[in-house]
């Protein structure tokens, strides 16, 4: 970002002047800043470039400090969105972790609901079947 006010200030510095020098071969003009070879030459006085100006310098240094400005400016908002992107990363993974570990413990109360013994044959259904409601509440599914 710090190129482009350099660019635009060496945008608006005068350029060196140099001599012109007007050729006619044959009845044709061309312009060049070498000297001709062959036919009629002819030197043109090239004007000085008018000074820079002062405001249009102020108004370059304006315009840099404006994009600084929204240069970091973006660099803060990118920042707060890849916070914001983790975060949601860390959250879902949060959740993803806590529905497999709820599936795990379904799947255990299922499994002692099939190979219990008379006795505690209802309380093992009872456990799997709740283990299922708290999956189908926690995860959908």
């Amino acid at each position: 970002m710090k190129l482009l006010p350099l660019l635009l200030l060496a945008m608006a510095l005068p350029a060196g002047a140099e001599a012109l020098h007007k050729c006619s071969v044959d009845g044709k003009i061309s312009y060049s800043q070498q000297p001709c070879e062959k036919g009629v030459a002819t030197t043109i006085a090239v004007p000085p470039a008018p000074p820079p100006d002062p405001a249009a310098a102020a108004d370059l240094k304006r315009q840099a400090r404006e994009a600084n400005k929204l240069a970091g400016e973006r660099r803060k908002r990118e920042a707060r969105e890849e916070r914001e992107s983790l975060a949601e990363a860390r959250a879902v993974a949060a959740h993803n972790k806590k529905c497999k570990k709820l599936q795990l413990q379904q799947k255990w109360a299922e499994e002692d609901a099939r190979g219990g013994t008379v006795q505690h044959m209802e309380r093992s259904k009872l456990k799997a079947k709740r283990a299922s409601e708290i999956v189908q509440l926690e995860c959908g599914g």
